[in-house]
C-alpha cells in the first residue's frame, strides 16, 4: 500500500454527491461557479460570506445583528454578530417543535455492548426542557458556569442543549480524565453545578465515573 502524504487526494466525491450537496446549492445561489471561487470571495469579504453562511443555515435571532463583524479594535480584538440575540437551542429544538421534524430522528446513539437508542426531536426537546428546568431550580442563572463530565451517550446532548437553553455555560470535561484533571478545570470556570454518569462501557468493561467525580468535587468549593 502507497503511504498517503499531505497533499494527496484520498477521496473525490460523485458528480451526483457534488450536485446534490448543501455547498454546491449555495455556490449556485450566489452564482460562484468553482469552489476556489467561493475560497476566494469568502477571503475577500467575511462580512458577506458569514451573512450568507448564517442565512443559508437559517440560524434564528430574538434580534437581528446590526453588523456581522467589527475589526474597528482590529482583527485580534474582532467582534461578531455585534446587536445579536439569539440562543442556539432554539435554532436546533425550540422552533421545530411543532413542525413536520417533531417526530422525525434527531439522536442516534450506539452503545459499545450492542445497544440503540433514538430520539425524535420531540423527545429531545421534551428532555432537554425538563433538565434545563431542574437547573433553573438548583438556581443555575444565564452566564453561570456548569461542568459535564459524562461519555458520548443521549444524555450528554441533552446536557449541553439544557445548560445552552437557560444561557449557561457548559465546561466539557473529557471522560477519562482523573480527579485532579476534573477539579482544576471546575475550580478555574468557578462551575456551580456538575452534570455526571455513573460509568461507561470500554472495551468490554465498565469505567466508573461518579466516584471519579465525587473525589474531584472535594476540592470544589463553587459546585454547591
Amino acid at each position: 500500500m502507497q503511504p498517503v502524504v499531505i497533499g494527496d487526494v484520498i477521496w473525490e466525491p460523485s458528480d451526483e454527491v457534488v450536485a446534490n450537496s448543501r455547498l454546491k446549492r449555495f455556490m449556485d445561489r450566489h452564482d460562484i461557479g468553482t469552489f476556489a471561487e467561493l475560497l476566494h470571495r469568502a477571503d475577500a469579504d467575511i462580512e458577506w460570506f458569514w451573512d450568507a453562511a448564517i442565512k443559508d443555515i437559517d440560524i434564528a435571532f430574538y434580534r437581528h445583528y446590526d453588523r456581522v463583524v467589527d475589526l474597528s479594535k482590529g482583527k485580534q480584538w474582532a467582534t461578531w454578530w455585534r446587536g445579536a440575540r439569539m440562543n442556539i437551542v432554539h435554532s436546533c429544538l425550540d422552533r421545530h417543535r411543532d413542525e413536520e421534524f417533531h417526530d422525525k430522528t434527531a439522536l442516534i446513539w450506539e452503545g459499545e455492548p450492542g445497544e440503540v437508542r433514538k430520539m425524535t426531536y420531540g423527545e429531545l426537546h421534551a428532555e432537554v426542557c425538563r433538565l434545563a428546568g431542574a437547573l433553573r431550580r438548583l438556581g443555575i442563572r444565564p452566564g453561570d458556569r456548569v461542568g459535564i463530565f459524562m461519555p458520548m451517550c443521549p444524555e450528554v446532548a441533552v446536557s449541553v442543549l439544557a445548560v445552552a437553553k437557560i444561557g449557561a455555560v457548559f465546561i466539557p470535561l473529557f471522560s477519562g480524565y482523573g480527579p485532579e484533571a476534573i477539579a482544576t478545570r471546575l475550580k478555574d470556570g468557578e462551575a456551580k453545578c456538575l452534570i455526571c454518569a455513573d460509568g461507561f462501557y470500554r472495551r468490554g468493561q465498565v469505567v466508573p465515573m461518579k466516584e471519579t467525580a465525587d473525589r474531584a468535587l472535594l476540592s470544589c468549593p463553587t459546585v454547591t
